[in-house]
């Protein structure tokens, strides 16, 4: 970019970002009789005591690990905050851009659900952006860049719904219906300038 749009934006640490931190799942060790022998007979030889609350507690947190777990808005904020500002060597979570409250996610179930129960609820995932400056040129660039990033990341059953919040953009109301157009956005994803700025912004997630 020949110009600098915003040279001073707000830039916020990283320590200071939304995050979901999880300890490492400490392994309980199998209990084996103290003798005389005892160095000798190898750990294997020792099974977990079933009526032992530890080791019934460790397998049922094994079964736990294996459940595929919810998406919920911090796995979404997890997916976006690490695209690349299109104009700025910075992230759009360090930027403020893309912010945790500004996440919903809405189930509703498909229409063919009551012939079909089994079917999963429809989720739409609603992001809203905040531009660094109001007059920002690439709203439309950085609200693709979030669209193609969750499109890519997200199952089937999640659709994507990618807005420039009310009052942060002067021209929010035009480039939402940009964003909301899936022809227009499908015709702007085959411009290939377009392209390697979202390929290079999509380069750390």
């Amino acid at each position: 970019m020949s110009e600098i749009l915003n040279a001073n934006p707000t830039i916020r640490s990283a320590a200071d970002l939304p995050s979901r931190r999880r300890e490492p799942t400490k392994k309980t060790k199998t209990q084996r009789p103290f003798g005389l022998l005892s160095s000798t007979i190898p750990d294997s030889a020792y099974t977990p005591d079933p009526f032992n609350p530890s080791s019934s507690s460790e397998s049922e947190s094994s079964d736990n690990d294996e459940e595929v777990e919810p998406i919920d808005e911090q796995e979404i904020y997890d997916l976006i905050a690490s695209i690349q500002d299109p104009e700025h060597p910075l992230t759009l979570g360090s930027l403020s851009v893309v912010n945790l409250p500004d996440i919903t996610l809405t189930s509703t179930l498909p229409s063919s659900s009551l012939s079909n129960p089994s079917l999963p609820a429809i989720t739409t995932v609603t992001v809203l952006v905040t531009p660094t400056i109001t007059h920002c040129s690439l709203a439309t660039v950085i609200g693709l860049g979030v669209r193609v990033r969750l499109e890519q990341a997200l199952p089937p059953r999640f659709r994507v719904d990618v807005r420039i919040k009310e009052g942060t953009h002067s021209t929010a109301e035009q480039v939402n219906r940009q964003l909301g157009d899936k022809e227009r956005v499908a015709a702007a994803l085959e411009n290939g300038t377009l392209m390697g700025v979202l390929r290079k912004m999509l380069e750390g997630c």
